[in-house]
């Protein structure tokens, strides 16, 4: 316990435990199992297969369980809900990057020229590109950590984040789904 007092980075380090947590439960045959039994709950397994779509060791997990709910139920409804679980998860990294990391990170930042570095980022053409280009890799079936990231760092209001990840995860979903039950 002493040791996690005076850990510098409690945060990274927790962010990197639970990518290696993830990435042992994912390829842990009786979670796998539990992961696709999630088709039986309907839309509620479509809200988990929401949040489980935006981040990086569960991406692909969370693409598995919406695609096979898209076979049972329309995909505009498993769009709507799993959207819900996307904006839940996307909240999740955003406040994490926002109130904890970011903080966590200043004095590295600081460090590696954290003045200049922020004289550029808020140059006219960065300063909308970053926002932009989050709101991009959001829509788009990448994990969206990245993206999140982008728009954290640039800003943005959590109200209006919450708008837009809402907005683009649903139409990244029906898109996804609509892509899958084309072929």
């Amino acid at each position: 316990m002493k040791y996690w007092q005076k850990l510098k980075y409690k945060n990274l380090t927790l962010l990197l435990l639970s990518f290696l947590a993830v990435y042992l439960l994912a390829n842990w045959p009786p979670f796998q199992e539990l992961l696709f039994d999630l088709r039986a709950l309907g839309l509620l397994g479509a809200f988990i297969g929401g949040i489980l779509f935006v981040f990086t060791f569960t991406v692909a997990l969370g693409a598995v369980i919406l695609a096979s709910l898209g076979e049972v139920h329309p995909v505009w409804a498993i769009a709507v809900v799993a959207g819900l679980g996307s904006l839940l998860g996307d909240l999740i990294i955003f406040r994490f990057i926002r109130d904890r990391l970011l903080e966590e990170l200043r004095p590295l930042y600081e460090r590696l020229g954290g003045e200049n570095l922020t004289q550029i980022l808020h140059k006219v053409y960065l300063r909308w590109t970053l926002p932009v280009l989050g709101a991009l890799i959001v829509a788009s079936p990448l994990p969206d950590e990245l993206g999140v990231t982008l728009m954290g760092i640039s800003n943005i209001s959590p109200r209006r984040f919450a708008v837009l990840s809402y907005v683009l995860n649903t139409l990244g979903i029906f898109a996804l789904l609509g892509l899958i039950a084309l072929l």
